[in-house]
């Protein structure tokens, strides 16, 4: 079991236990990261998100469905593809292959054709087991660094009994969990969740609600009561520190000194020592090739990094809500390549 040991009563809805329905959509497994929670991890990326933020990095894990996608970077022109292709979706021209998303199949064969990876589909069916032999794989750098296993996406609340599945599983192995989190779900699904988790790496990204709705697609209401009812479980179970709080820094948009200080005032009233690290996460492009590949444009496809001295200057905002200082940290890329922390 994780550390949310009080048994917990599932109302409404409840998540199926049953063995058949324990598969799940997978974008990807991300091995070695420092990211997504303490030590070394092996972190699950779940395909669908609820939200549909304008900034995303993982653009590829918002829809549920599978995804075909083809960068151009990586095509050699060999054309192995085109004649492969079952359903005549491909077109070889000057500038490239172009997909007909609507006729496409996502039977793999383009991408089973393809020396250089340039085409792939993004989402595979897997089940808990294989899933879990797989992540064990890794075991001896989780046991080495104090690492584990996080369930991220997309948001792995959106296959319930997968996530609730894969979570008791790696448990019962003794890998430490955790679940990072949109909040954007019913709070009987998240907390169904949190009794084979270790800690919640959660997403605070807009105090406002009416530009939260701008920018994700939704209001803010369903995630600040779900983060309060989550705290209210924590103290009930006696779990400082089990809880890291996120929020992106993205330019014109979360990255003012006004959202942060709104989010800290939050933080302070509501988590309290809940809370072990409130996380700025800085603005990335590196998923240009991303959207390129699924056909999507993207609008801050121009925006540049973000500089040392602005994370500081947010850094310090945050700081000045009144939360504990030695819970913020920045992470992510920066102009000077340099990574600092408040």
């Amino acid at each position: 079991m994780g550390v949310f040991q009080q048994p917990v009563k599932v109302r409404g809805m409840r998540i199926s236990e049953d063995i058949e329905k324990r598969k799940g959509t997978i974008l990807r497994i991300q091995r070695m990261s420092t990211e997504d929670g303490p030590g070394i991890r092996s972190t699950v990326f779940f395909k669908g998100c609820p939200l549909s933020c304008v900034w995303c990095h993982n653009p590829e894990s918002i829809s549920e469905k599978r995804q075909i996608h083809w960068v151009k970077s990586k095509c050699i022109g060999c054309l192995s593809c085109v004649p492969v292709c079952t359903a005549g979706a491909l077109t070889a021209t000057d500038d490239g292959i172009i997909i007909n998303r609507a006729g496409c199949s996502l039977c793999d064969v383009c991408s089973q054709a393809c020396p250089t990876t340039a085409l792939a589909i993004y989402g595979e069916e897997l089940g808990v087991d294989d899933l879990v032999r797989e992540l064990l794989k890794d075991r001896m750098y989780f046991e080495k660094s104090g690492g584990g296993v996080t369930l991220s996406g997309g948001e792995p609340a959106m296959q319930p009994a997968f996530a609730k599945a894969l979570l008791s599983s790696l448990k019962r192995h003794g890998v430490y969990t955790a679940l990072d989190t949109c909040g954007q779900c019913s709070w009987e699904t998240l907390e169904a969740l949190l009794p084979h988790t270790d800690l919640v790496l959660y997403d605070l990204k807009e105090a406002d609600s009416e530009k939260h709705r701008q920018f994700t697609g939704t209001t803010n209401a369903r995630i600040l009561e779900n983060l309060k009812s989550l705290a209210r479980f924590m103290w009930e179970c006696g779990l400082p520190r089990k809880l890291w709080i996120r929020t992106p820094l993205i330019p014109d948009c979360t990255a003012t000194a006004g959202n942060l200080k709104r989010i800290g005032e939050f933080i302070r009233e509501h988590l309290g020592s809940l809370t072990g690290r409130w996380e700025l996460c800085t603005f990335n492009n590196l998923c240009i090739d991303k959207y390129d590949g699924l056909g999507i444009d993207w609008g801050f496809r121009n925006c540049s990094l973000m500089s040392e001295a602005e994370a500081n200057s947010l850094a310090a905002a945050a700081a000045g809500s009144g939360v504990d200082p030695g819970i913020i940290h920045i992470s992510g890329p920066m102009s000077r390549e340099v990574r600092s922390e408040a």
